[in-house]
C-alpha cells in the first residue's frame, strides 16, 4: 500500500494544479494518472485562458459574462471566485514560464471570445493547453511530486455509512498498466479527482479516448451527487472525419461561418444580429445544424469555416496548428480555402458536486476541473472558461486538501441541500443498477468499518474480485456494448432532443447494462492490458450517460446547451434550479437545490439571452 497526504487522481491541468498547490502547503502528494501527464486531455486545448488582465476590463464584467453565458444557471460564489482568482493564476503561468502569445509591446496578447463583452482571452497562439501542461508538468518535477504514470484508477476506498454525508474517502485502488499489479492507495488528507471529460459517451466528440468519465462514475457510485448532467456543450467548429477541434481562436481572429448558399448565416439568418460568429457556443451550434437541417448545408452534414482573409502572416503567428489539423485530417489547406466544420461533442458543463473549495459531500473526496461542476458554467460554457477553471479550483482544492483554512464555503454539497424531489419522472425503464445491494453496503467497493487501513484493503480486495471475474470468465466484447451506446447518445442526447428520443436513449442504456452484465476480457495478459482498462471505462460510461440522458429527459424547458423541442423557453419560475442525481444504493434518485444568484456585492438578475 502507498500511503500520501494527498492523492490526485488524473495528471491534467487541475490536477498538476492541484498537486502543486498540496505540496506548497506542505503536503507530500502524490499524482495517480493513467496517461504520462503531458498526454493529458488539456493539451488539446487551444484556445486561451480569460482573465481580466487590461485596462478597461474588470473582473465584475468577466463574472457577468460568465453568468449571462451560463444562462443564469451558474452560482454566484463559483462565478466570482473564477473570475477574481484567474489573474492571478494566469499571470504565476507566466512567471513559470508559460510562453504566451505577446502584442509588439511585450503584453500578453488577449483575443475575443465568444459571449465575451472584452477581449480578455490569454493564449499562446493555438496551443494553449499544450503550453499550460508542459508548464505545469515542469513545476511537478522541480518539486519531485511522485508521479504513478500509468496507473489507472478503477475504484475509490470510502466508508460504507448509510447516509453519503457520513461517509470518508481514504484512498484509491489503481491497476498497474505495466505490470498488471492492483495497487492501494491511502491518502491521509484527501482524494482530488481531477480525470476530466466523458466525451467517449457519444461517438463524433472533440475528447481524447481516454475521457471516459471515470472520476464522476466513481464519485456517483460512492455516494456524491452529479450536478446539472444534462448540460453537455457541443462546440459549434469540429471537423466532420474525426470530431478533431478547431478552436474558437479561429472565430475570435475573424473567422466565418457561411452556408452552401455563400450566406453568412450568423447574421443574414438572424441567429445572431450583434456577434454574429463570436455569440455564445449552443448558439452557434444550433444554427449551424438547422442549416444543414433546412438543406442549406454542404453534402449534407457541415459548413465552411473561412480564415482566408486573414491572410498568411496572420494565420500562422497565431493560428498555425489549425493549418496542420485542417490539412491532416480533412486534406484542406486553410490558407486557400474553407473548412468544413459541424458541432461535436465537447465539454460537460455538470459533474461531481463540489463546492468552491472543492469538497464534495463525502469527507476527504474532492474534484476539479471538467470533472467537477462547483458550478462556474451553469447551462452553458463561455469559450476560454475552461482552462481558468482548471487553475483556479485545482489550486484551491489542492490548498484545501493539504489543511489550509480556506473559509467557509457559500455552496453547499449533498442531499441535505435539496429543495424539492423528482417523484414523477416518466421513464420508460427503471434505470439504475440491475441487482440493488444490500442497503447496508451502499458506496461502491467500500467498508463497514470506519477505520482507514481496514477501508482501503476491503476496497482492495473488491476490485481484485471484480478483476478476476472479468478477466476469467467468457462473454461479450465491450466494444460491441460501447458503441451502441456512443450512437444512442450521439442520435438521441444530441444539440436537438426530444421527449421521445431521451426515453428510447434510457431503454438503450438499460439494453447496454444489461449486456454488461456478460462482458469479458478476451486479453489474457497482465502487462498492458488495454482490453481490461477499456471494459472497466465502458461501464463508467453507461453510468455517466445514463445521468446525462435522466437529467434532459426531467428539465422540461430550453436553457443554455438544453435545448428540448417541447419546450422552446427558458422557464425561471420552475427551473431556475440545479439537477441533482444521487446513486442512491444503485436506484438513480433524482431531487433539486437552489441556484445561487447572490454574489458579494450584488445579485444577478436573469435576463434575456442574446447576442
Amino acid at each position: 500500500m502507498h500511503e500520501h497526504d494527498v492523492i490526485v487522481v488524473g495528471g491534467g491541468g487541475a490536477g498538476l494544479r492541484a498537486a502543486i498547490a498540496a505540496h506548497e502547503e506542505g503536503a507530500d502528494v502524490a499524482i495517480v494518472t493513467k496517461l504520462h501527464p503531458v498526454r493529458s486531455h488539456t493539451g488539446a486545448a487551444e484556445g486561451g485562458i480569460n482573465a481580466a488582465l487590461r485596462d478597461g476590463d474588470d473582473w465584475t464584467d468577466h463574472a457577468y459574462d460568465t453568468m449571462k453565458g451560463s444562462d443564469y444557471l451558474g452560482d454566484a460564489p463559483a462565478i466570482e471566485t473564477l473570475c477574481q482568482d484567474s489573474p492571478g493564476e494566469t499571470i504565476q503561468l507566466e512567471h513559470w514560464g508559460m510562453p504566451f502569445s505577446r502584442e509588439d509591446d511585450g503584453r500578453v496578447s488577449q483575443r475575443p471570445f465568444g459571449g465575451l463583452s472584452f477581449p480578455r482571452t490569454t493564449y499562446a497562439g493555438a496551443e494553449t493547453g499544450h503550453h499550460l501542461l508542459h508548464t505545469m508538468y515542469e513545476q511537478v518535477v522541480k518539486r519531485g511530486i511522485t508521479v504513478y504514470d500509468e496507473y489507472y484508477v478503477a475504484n475509490l476506498a470510502v466508508t460504507d455509512h448509510p447516509d453519503p454525508e457520513d461517509r470518508e474517502c481514504h484512498g484509491c485502488i489503481a491497476y498497474d498498466i505495466k505490470s498488471g499489479d492492483l495497487t492501494a492507495f491511502k491518502a491521509t488528507g484527501g482524494v482530488i479527482l481531477a480525470t476530466g471529460g466523458d466525451g467517449q459517451a457519444f461517438d463524433h466528440t472533440t475528447n481524447a479516448v481516454a475521457n471516459t468519465g471515470d472520476g464522476p462514475a466513481m464519485a456517483y457510485r460512492a455516494g456524491v451527487p452529479m450536478e446539472d448532467p444534462e448540460f453537455v456543450q457541443f462546440h459549434p467548429t469540429t471537423l466532420p472525419s474525426t470530431g478533431v477541434l478547431i478552436s474558437e481562436g479561429v472565430r475570435g481572429e475573424g473567422g466565418i461561418l457561411y452556408n452552401s448558399e455563400g450566406e453568412r448565416f450568423m447574421f443574414e439568418r438572424g441567429y445572431a444580429n450583434n456577434d454574429g460568429e463570436l455569440a455564445s457556443r449552443d448558439v452557434v451550434s444550433r444554427a449551424e445544424l438547422t442549416e444543414v437541417n433546412e438543406g442549406r448545408g454542404i453534402e449534407d452534414e457541415y459548413v465552411y469555416l473561412d480564415m482566408r482573409h486573414l491572410g498568411e502572416e496572420r494565420i500562422v503567428d497565431r493560428l498555425e496548428n489549425i493549418l496542420h489539423l485542417a490539412e491532416d485530417f480533412e486534406g484542406v489547406d486553410g490558407l486557400e480555402e474553407p473548412m468544413p466544420v459541424k458541432p461535436g461533442q465537447h465539454y460537460h458543463m455538470g459533474g461531481i458536486e463540489t463546492n468552491e473549495n472543492g469538497e464534495t459531500c463525502v469527507s476527504g473526496l474532492y474534484a476539479a476541473g471538467e470533472c467537477a461542476c462547483v458550478s462556474v458554467h451553469g447551462s452553458n460554457r463561455l469559450g476560454g472558461n475552461a482552462l481558468p477553471e482548471l487553475i483556479v479550483f485545482g489550486a484551491r482544492a489542492g490548498y484545501h486538501a493539504a489543511g489550509r483554512d480556506m473559509g467557509e464555503a457559500q455552496i453547499q454539497t449533498g442531499p441535505s441541500a435539496a429543495i424539492e424531489h423528482e417523484t414523477d419522472l416518466d421513464t420508460p425503464v427503471s434505470p439504475g443498477a440491475l441487482d440493488r445491494p444490500d442497503p447496508d453496503v451502499a458506496a461502491d467497493g467500500g467498508a463497514v468499518t470506519a477505520d482507514p487501513d481496514a477501508v482501503v484493503e476491503s476496497a482492495l480486495e473488491t476490485e481484485r474480485e471484480r478483476v478476476e471475474t472479468l478477466m476469467e470468465r467468457d462473454g461479450i466484447n465491450h466494444a460491441e456494448i460501447r458503441a451502441d451506446l456512443q450512437d444512442a447518445m450521439t442520435q438521441w442526447v444530441n444539440v436537438f432532443r426530444e421527449k421521445e428520443g431521451l426515453q428510447k436513449a434510457l431503454e438503450a442504456i438499460r439494453e447496454c447494462r444489461e449486456r454488461y452484465q456478460n462482458v469479458a476480457v478476451a486479453d489474457p495478459s497482465r502487462t498492458f492490458n488495454t482490453d481490461l482498462i477499456h471494459t472497466i471505462e465502458t461501464r463508467n460510461l453507461i453510468d455517466v450517460a445514463e445521468t446525462i440522458t435522466l437529467g434532459a429527459l426531467a428539465r422540461d424547458e430550453f436553457r443554455g446547451a438544453h435545448w428540448r423541442a417541447e419546450h422552446q423557453e427558458r422557464d425561471d419560475e420552475h427551473w431556475l434550479k440545479h439537477t441533482m442525481i444521487a446513486w442512491n444504493d444503485g436506484s438513480p434518485d433524482l431531487y433539486y437545490t437552489d441556484v445561487i444568484l447572490e454574489g458579494q456585492d450584488k445579485a444577478y438578475e436573469p435576463k434575456i439571452r442574446s447576442y
